[in-house]
């Protein structure tokens, strides 16, 4: 999608564990600086403390059964699919991009956030796939085991730039996808980690410099990491003042 042997200069922001209400903030303050071409594409990479999060598509009444006294927050989003499950040990990326440079293409962008996850995962050796009529990246039918989705995608785009973006299952707990809501609005679905398939512990920082590797050649994109010390404070309006000075 970045064009034919095309590049477009991009920021990286690696914000850390950031709760999830705050992480939706501070997208929708670069989406609007994106959008005002006050500042380049920004991808924002986070961990969540534990949150189930729900879609415009989300039946709340089928999908959630999240147990009385469990410690996770429930937050109603503004991106596309059903519900999904966040937590540490999953890598999260928001891409915030302007599709009018990279096609006018809702379905395609999905497309290509999916390719950029398979070519993440097989920097480890996993092979991964993707399923018809399903939004994500599985992990093949292996011996007795059926698919087992890995990760997860859900999207918003306004005015051409996106939000939201998708979730990567590397080292955390996989339980509260099937027993605190149906996850996807997937009933029989089977889901799994980076560590699980791998049969050894991945951290979330030994998944970034793939995932950033793999976005930037699916995107087109030149990343220019930001600094610990200019990301810091960023929740603080208006964000495209401090990255546009840079």
């Amino acid at each position: 999608m970045g064009g034919a042997g095309l590049t477009t200069g991009a920021y990286v922001l690696d914000a850390g564990l950031v709760p999830y209400r705050e992480a939706l903030e501070l997208q929708r303050s670069l989406a609007a600086a994106v959008s005002q071409r006050a500042i380049p594409e920004t991808i924002v990479l986070v961990e969540h403390p534990p949150v189930v999060t729900t879609g415009r598509r989300t039946e709340e009444e089928k999908e959630l059964h999240i147990p009385d006294g469990a410690d996770v927050e429930l937050v109603e989003t503004d991106r596309g699919g059903k519900s999904t499950y966040h937590a540490p040990g999953q890598l999260v990326c928001y891409p915030i991009l302007d599709l009018k440079q990279h096609g006018k293409d809702v379905k395609q962008y999905v497309r290509d956030l999916e390719q950029s996850i398979v070519q993440t995962l097989a920097a480890f050796g996993l092979e991964s796939t993707c399923i018809e009529g399903l939004t994500g990246v599985w992990m093949p039918p292996a011996g007795s085991r059926g698919p087992r989705k890995i990760a997860s995608i859900g999207v918003r785009v306004s005015r051409w730039v996106t939000t939201h973006g998708y979730a990567l299952n590397v080292g955390l707990d996989p339980a509260p996808f099937t027993e605190w809501i149906t996850a996807c609005g997937l009933d029989d679905a089977e889901f799994t980690t980076m560590a699980r398939e791998l049969g050894r512990p991945v951290t979330v920082d030994e998944v970034k410099p793939a995932a950033l590797a793999a976005l930037a050649g699916v995107f087109g994109l030149e990343l220019d990491e930001l600094p610990a010390d200019d990301g810091a404070g960023l929740w603080a309006q208006p964000v495209h003042e401090k990255l546009a000075t840079r």
